[in-house]
């Protein structure tokens, strides 16, 4: 049951007069809306994407909350957890609104994982949930009283019945999205106590990962891989991110711990996590260390990984894909040579920043910029597809072709850009 929006850019046009509360836009975005509740859209998400085409993608929960709040007065409890059919199928309606045919379905997972286990939450209106800083659920005396979540209720529940309603919609098989190891003791733990914990008292920090892995993880994956046995996991570790505790804490102690995890379970290949971030921080720590040689009174790690190890860590574990986010910084042409190199496809973060309209000082050359980044973000990820393609795949089926992937859209994004963006993937994406 196609219609007038589902021609794009005509989407994206309407979703960007509605967020300038263009009365005529807010009343037509509605009317689609009610519409896609009601079920009455369901054929169009069944619709795959093209196989022999770069792809563009990404998380949508966000913009759709705000949609959500801004037409029907849903807060985010009730518009992530009331109903699991609506929130399906208005974040798939929101996607297909922006062009964007690889469909996606997203929560906030660190939230979620952090609930599930009891852990005290922040709710709002229209923002997404948060765990409470100040109430922290572990502490030094009782984290190992961290117990499996009950997959019968709560989250967990709540998710079984969101990736229920997005594999009939889709076809497609589904991906349980968990925040990994690391990420969730610093949720439950707190951020400040768990970075300090890594400096004064290592050891702790890696039995405390295991006991979630084997705790919490592992558990709830083997629920769902009972379920969907060809399905995916994706782990989240923003917080375990070289970015942000160092390329050595990186490597030791938060993909230390989901390595663990892969390698223990018979479902480990359909396991991965791809948003560890922040490889320029090797190269800082390369310069760091060649300045010790010369001064011998300054110290600095020499055992922390380069470039090239960190990216052999992250590919243990997604093994296959490589992606490179915006807040890695090194070349693009660095991750093609690797994604050749391993024979796989590669996927191109474009950060939430670039795409944000309060971040924007001139938009036209906003406009001009980002026109050229995707371009060449295109180029790349076709370069690589092609390539692999021509030395065969390791399984009977093709892999996607590549991603050009939105980190984060949200009501605040400038549609412009995005526009831009979808439109040069779609113009140039035809291997």
């Amino acid at each position: 049951m196609p219609f007038e929006e589902l021609k794009f850019p005509a989407g994206n046009h309407l979703l960007s007069r509605w967020q300038a509360n263009d009365a005529q836009a807010t009343e037509r975005l509605k009317e689609i809306c009610d519409a896609t509740i009601e079920g009455q859209y369901d054929e169009i998400f069944m619709r795959q994407a093209p196989q022999d085409a770069v792809h563009v993608a990404g998380p949508v929960d966000l913009m759709t909350l705000t949609i959500m709040h801004r037409l029907y007065g849903l807060t985010a409890a009730e518009f992530y957890k009331e109903d699991p059919e609506r929130f399906v199928r208005t974040s798939l309606m929101t996607q297909k609104l922006l062009g964007m045919p690889k469909l996606y379905i997203s929560w906030p997972v660190y939230g979620f994982t952090a609930e599930a286990l009891g852990q005290e939450m922040i709710y709002s209106d229209q923002y997404s949930p948060g765990t409470d800083p100040d109430k922290p659920l572990a502490n030094a005396d009782n984290w190992q009283d961290i117990a499996t979540p009950d997959m019968n209720a709560s989250i967990p529940k709540l998710l079984d019945e969101v990736l229920a309603c997005y594999a009939r919609l889709t076809g497609l098989n589904p991906v349980l999205h968990l925040t990994a190891p690391y990420s969730l003791a610093a949720d439950i733990y707190g951020q400040e106590h768990i970075i300090a914990a890594l400096t004064n008292e290592p050891e702790f920090v890696n039995k405390f990962l295991d006991h979630l892995a084997d705790t919490v993880l592992q558990p709830w994956m083997e629920h769902f891989f009972n379920q969907y046995p060809d399905g995916w996991v994706e782990l989240s570790d923003a917080s375990g991110s070289p970015f942000f505790i160092g390329p050595k804490n990186c490597k030791d102690i938060a993909i230390r711990s989901t390595q663990r995890l892969i390698a223990a379970n018979p479902w480990g290949k359909r396991v991965y996590d791809a948003n560890y971030r922040g490889d320029y921080v090797t190269q800082a720590n390369k310069a760091m260390a060649s300045s010790s040689r010369r001064r011998s009174s300054r110290k600095t790690d020499l055992n922390a990984p380069g470039l090239v190890e960190l990216f052999e860590l992250k590919n243990s574990i997604c093994p296959d894909f490589v992606i490179r986010l915006a807040e890695d910084r090194i070349p693009v042409s660095f991750y093609v040579e690797q994604a050749i190199k391993y024979n796989i496809p590669l996927f191109i973060g474009i950060g939430a920043t670039q795409v944000d309209r309060n971040s924007i000082a001139d938009l036209e050359f906003s406009k001009q910029e980002i026109k050229t980044i995707t371009s060449e973000y295109v180029d790349a990820i076709k370069m690589v597809a092609n390539t692999i393609a021509k030395n065969g795949y390791e399984s009977s089926e093709p892999p996607w072709p590549g991603t050009v992937y939105f980190e984060d859209v949200s009501a605040e994004s400038q549609f412009e850009l995005i526009e831009i963006i979808v439109d040069t993937v779609l113009e140039q994406g035809p291997l």
